[in-house]
């Protein structure tokens, strides 16, 4: 360890055991299984109408919400673990830290995510039943602390991101509720909900805990081939199942389907725009890998919303391209001037994957919601927007529009102030925060394979002058 601030046997264990205590608790008073999950009330359940004279008949094992639902999942889990964590390994000695905090986090927070979202939207009779679909909302909540994590990577420690992480999920709640609940707004694939509100709550926790002197470990923070690479495997893998991830809870048959394809479409024409984009603004014409990795992923973001909307594929298609543009752009020119005029220190450049794409998601979501009309949508506009529908609600498309604006506006909102707040608290000094000349690096919370220390518990640096001068070390030896 580079000094005993850092050290993490005692608060690693300690913030650990407690939070999963607390949890374990709280999961023995609080939850149990749903109807399609626990063993009597399953089969015990029946469909059809009840009568004296005829029996209902039984569920069928396979009409149980598992088998439309797990795919999904799989999907979303894969995204959340795999997905993030490899995206974030770019940088050259911080690959523990991306693929192992991604893991300890998302651990943590889809725990916690099914007791808050439970408190919200699933309780029966004093209980939070969960299923399949829990498990996919907990990812969601997860996705957007992990969003968050990208914007302090590498210059926070474990302690810290697993007390943002029970703030985060616990805002995140709300703010889902809020929108969802309250205010009737349809995001299938959360650009508000999980995207932008994940990006400038980690944006303003960034702002926070900035540091003046955070050049002293610049030359660690950036990448090297293999890490590059390494960062592929995660864009590829977010790329190929971010249809499942935008589509993975809303309604079964077109509603699903469509869902797919438009973020389907919208990362395909996305991508285009991104390697066209990278191409153009740089002056010798060279891609940039940061563009690829990154904003090539920002069509599946600004789907999120209309995605589930009668989008059409062309307009899919010009929403992926747009997207892509404005994410390079941001990454090339926006990024350096959040950083030296604003203090905004932002590692992975969350802005311009989940930031700026999320908002223009949210207002391609308003304008398609307040176009919607019964000719477009038919009998399917109940699904899609059932306030809409319902004719004693009395709610217009153009109202419909106006609450999705909203919606935006709020989740800013409590992001912002959110992250503030949660910001502070993570700069107390008992959470062993590294040195500003020591972020980006592995080896202060992880034992690395080929660094040893020295009896004064520094890393002890290899004879460089050996190697690039072996004949005057030879010379000098004789």
């Amino acid at each position: 360890m580079a000094n005993t601030a850092t050290n993490m046997r005692l608060k690693l264990p300690i913030t650990c055991f407690i939070l999963e205590i607390i949890l374990i608790i709280l999961f023995g008073v609080l939850v149990q299984y749903d109807n399609e999950t626990d063993a009597k009330k399953w089969h015990g359940m029946t469909h059809g109408n009840h009568s004296d004279h005829q029996k209902d008949v039984e569920h069928k094992d396979y009409e149980n919400d598992f088998y439309y639902r797990y795919p999904s999942f799989q999907d979303v889990h894969v995204m959340i673990f795999i997905g993030f964590g490899f995206l974030m390994t770019f940088l050259q000695r911080y690959g523990f830290g991306s693929v192992g905090f991604t893991f300890l986090i998302a651990a943590l927070a889809l725990q916690w995510a099914t007791l808050m979202q439970g408190f919200f939207h699933g309780m029966h009779h004093g209980k939070i039943e969960i299923g399949v679909e829990s498990m996919i909302n907990a990812d969601f909540c997860t996705g957007s602390v992990l969003i968050s994590f990208g914007a302090v990577l590498g210059k926070t420690s474990p302690v810290q991101l697993l007390i943002m992480a029970v703030f985060e999920v616990t805002l995140f709640a709300v703010n889902e509720f809020i929108l969802l609940s309250l205010l009737g707004t349809k995001d299938a694939g959360g650009s508000m909900t999980i995207h932008t509100f994940g990006a400038y709550f980690g944006l303003m926790v960034t702002r926070i805990l900035y540091r003046p002197n955070l050049d002293k470990s610049k030359h660690r923070n950036s990448s090297v081939y293999h890490s590059d690479l390494f960062a592929m495997i995660g864009t590829l893998y977010l790329w190929m199942f971010w249809p499942s991830f935008n589509s993975a809870i809303t309604a079964h048959g077109d509603d699903q389907h469509r869902t797919a394809l438009n973020t389907y479409y919208s990362l395909a024409a996305c991508t285009l725009a991104t390697y066209g984009m990278s191409a153009l603004t740089a002056h010798d014409g060279k891609l940039d890998m940061v563009h690829i990795q990154n904003a090539a992923l920002a069509g599946g973001v600004a789907a999120g919303t209309a995605g589930e909307m009668m989008l059409t594929p062309f307009g899919s298609m010009i929403v992926g391209f747009l997207a892509g543009i404005i994410s390079v752009l941001g990454f090339k020119y926006l990024s350096p001037i959040l950083e030296s005029k604003l203090k905004i220190q932002d590692t992975c450049g969350v802005h311009n994957l989940h930031g700026m794409p999320g908002v223009f998601g949210a207002i391609v979501g308003a304008v398609t919601a307040s176009l919607a009309t019964k000719d477009i949508y038919g009998e399917g506009m109940e699904d899609v927007f059932p306030l809409v529908y319902d004719e004693k609600v009395k709610r217009t498309a153009a109202y419909q529009g106006g609450i999705q604006a909203i919606s935006l506006a709020v989740t800013l909102g409590i992001a912002l102030v959110g992250g503030l707040i949660v910001g502070f608290i993570l700069k107390l000094p008992i959470f062993g925060t590294p040195p500003d000349n020591l972020c980006f690096e592995d080896n202060i919370y992880w034992e690395v394979p080929g660094d040893e220390e020295s009896h004064e518990g520094h890393l002890t640096t290899v004879r460089t002058e050996e190697i690039a001068m072996p004949e005057a070390t030879e010379k000098l030896n004789s």
